[in-house]
């Protein structure tokens, strides 16, 4: 029996007749940013920001998948209060905005990679602090209940699963990237997190999984 929250959120999935005007400036602002950056020919900025994006939507699939195969709920919800949600988990304003999250934080990062912040490597503290932070912000937007949780394991009283899966190997992955020496290897890598998105996108939609 799927949970009020996650009933909810899956009655708007996909339903264009919420869309608001506001999502056409939104998205040419995310365009703006990534305009500027290749202008700058800044591609291991635009990748990373690509890396991020991909795998936020990896971690859309899962969760739409976990509500799936246990009729219960995501491991979170939005089930309201956006022009057009496009997974369980994912409505279109939190696509955008994680769009050009990636490149807001590759720009946080000192040039020097050797470099220590309080002792950390440069690249962990931004990593840790970043994710503490998207955290922090996950925690009031459920206190309002824009954000749902329902499962012990993915709740206020459970956060490194968040910290961990929901956003940390997210920063790794994607200063990773960022530092690869190698245009062509930073471009296989993300290439092969979009082919992974795709390829599940095209399979689980068209049979009604997420």
């Amino acid at each position: 029996m799927p949970a009020p929250s996650a009933a909810q959120a899956w009655s708007l999935v996909r339903d264009p007749s919420h869309f608001q005007w506001y999502v056409i400036p939104l998205f040419f602002m995310v365009v703006y940013v990534y305009a500027c950056e290749v202008e700058r020919r800044n591609w291991s900025a635009i990748l990373a920001g690509l890396t991020f994006w991909g795998l936020d939507w990896f971690n859309e699939i899962w969760n739409g998948l976990v509500f799936h195969f246990t009729n219960h709920a995501p491991a979170w919800g939005t089930p309201g209060g956006s022009a057009y949600v496009i997974l369980i988990g994912l409505n279109i304003e939190i696509a955008l905005m994680f769009a050009f999250f990636g490149i807001m934080w590759v720009k946080q990062l000192p040039r020097d990679p050797a470099r220590r912040i309080l002792g950390v490597p440069n690249r962990l503290f931004v990593a840790i602090v970043g994710s503490a932070l998207c955290v922090f912000i996950e925690y009031l937007l459920n206190a309002i209940g824009a954000l749902t949780w329902e499962w012990p394991w993915w709740n206020r009283g459970a956060p490194w699963l968040i910290f961990l899966c929901g956003y940390f190997y997210w920063f790794v992955i994607g200063f990773w990237v960022f530092d690869m020496a190698s245009l062509r290897r930073k471009i296989i890598v993300v290439a092969t997190i979009y082919t992974i998105d795709l390829v599940a996108l095209l399979t689980f939609i068209p049979l009604g999984w997420i």
